[in-house]
């Protein structure tokens, strides 16, 4: 049986206040050293589709940011306790994706072997607050129907499993090439009812056309999508950019989309379409720029240590980190980090490793805020410095959490 969408909220709701109490109890963080949760998820609840907008269980608009894995099957020990603990608390990200590949030794070489992976990295990234996207990664061969019985067994499975959480959005198609948008939207509409049957209110995130990118790949663009879209509730539409190789025409085009359809950028770089080459990071910002103002999460590629331009850490990070701070991360590594850090907003150049930097006018401390380490506070008339990175919440605040700040 199928569980109605109030009872889901309501389950997932418990689950996320039982892990919270579990693993970061509050005051727990100060007197354990543990840094406190982001508890994003907790905080937005189940998200759901409000005209073009993400919004959250209250109705609020939310933009989502974070961060993309490579290929799990090269890149599995780059997700780990420590990387997921930076992602959530060192980045302050909201978001992770989880990139199955589907060829390319990926799940068709051991379908069980790779369900069960995704189902303890779920379990791993949910128990960080972060919502987690479930990225079905086709991409050789273009058309999603050469796969559609393995994402249906696929979906069916992960759909059954973790279809209570309100963290969990399913990307089904990564980038369909080759087809056209009625052979990807009928492929679509196979899919969708097959995660409905277990998960009747999940985010599906839906690939288009030429690499997902409308179509403008290909000379067509997002029109087709508007005169034919997928009549389904709470879905979106997913658009992928490389800023060194899409420039303007691709985000006048995103910028039209957004405007009548609900878009969600799954995969983003700021170097070219293959992740590699000289980034781009002035371009990257105009698309920053436009996601923030019509409220677009995003997802940047990738959170491994690939020799490519495009990965964030440095070659051998993975075998042991760490992952915390920017001393092993690459230059669009450092970036990034800052941007996911400060909102998407841009501060200039990427920035190196701060060494006690000036306290100017600090800002009142607040609940659900991130601070990083060295970040100063005013609490009671008192300056506050913080020794670890967190994300704030009630019953933190700086005298009674020493294990997370220090008087200045």
């Amino acid at each position: 049986m199928t569980a109605s969408p109030r009872w889901k909220r309501l389950l997932g709701l418990f689950a996320a206040l039982a892990v919270t109490a579990v693993l970061y109890p509050l005051g727990a963080g100060a007197a354990s050293g543990d840094p406190a949760a982001p508890a994003v998820a907790a905080r937005h609840g189940q998200l759901h589709v409000c005209g073009t907008m993400l919004c959250d269980s209250a109705g609020e608009p939310v933009q989502l940011r974070g961060m993309s894995t490579h290929g799990l099957q090269w890149y599995s020990q780059c997700v780990n306790g420590d990387s997921l603990d930076a992602l959530a608390h060192d980045w302050g990200a909201d978001v992770v994706r989880l990139s199955m590949y589907l060829q390319e030794g990926g799940y068709e070489t051991d379908p069980a072997g790779y369900t069960a992976m995704m189902h303890g990295l779920i379990e791993d990234a949910s128990a960080r607050g972060l919502y987690v996207i479930v990225d079905w990664h086709m991409l050789t061969p273009g058309d999603p129907h050469h796969n559609l019985g393995r994402a249906k067994t696929f979906f069916a499975e992960i759909a059954r499993e973790h279809g209570h959480r309100d963290n969990l959005l399913y990307e089904v198609a990564n980038e369909p090439n080759g087809v056209t948008w009625g052979r990807i939207k009928s492929y679509h509409e196979q899919i969708i009812p097959v995660i409905r049957q277990h998960d009747a209110d999940g985010v599906i995130l839906l690939g288009t056309a030429a690499w997902s990118s409308f179509g403008l790949s290909d000379g067509m663009d997002e029109q087709q999508v508007i005169d034919d879209p997928v009549e389904a509730s709470n879905i979106m539409y997913t658009f992928h950019f490389y800023a060194a190789s899409h420039r303007e025409p691709y985000l006048n085009a995103l910028s039209r989309a957004a405007d009548q359809l609900p878009v969600f950028v799954t995969e983003f770089g700021t170097q070219d379409y293959a992740g590699e080459g000289a980034n781009d990071f002035a371009m990257a910002q105009q698309y920053l720029d436009l996601m923030e103002d019509k409220g677009i999460s995003w997802v940047n590629w990738n959170f491994s240590d690939d020799h490519r331009s495009g990965a964030v850490f440095e070659t051998g990070t993975c075998s042991g980190g760490p992952y915390t701070g920017t001393t092993r991360l690459k230059e669009a590594g450092v970036w990034i980090r800052d941007r996911i850090l400060e909102g998407g907003k841009s501060s200039g150049p990427p920035a190196e490793d701060p060494s006690d930097p000036p306290v100017t006018h600090p800002a009142a401390w607040g609940p659900y805020t991130h601070y990083s380490a060295d970040a100063h506070v005013v609490y009671e008339g008192v300056v506050y410095r913080c020794l670890q990175p967190h994300t704030a919440l009630p019953g933190w605040e700086p005298p009674g959490a020493p294990a997370l700040w220090a008087a200045a």
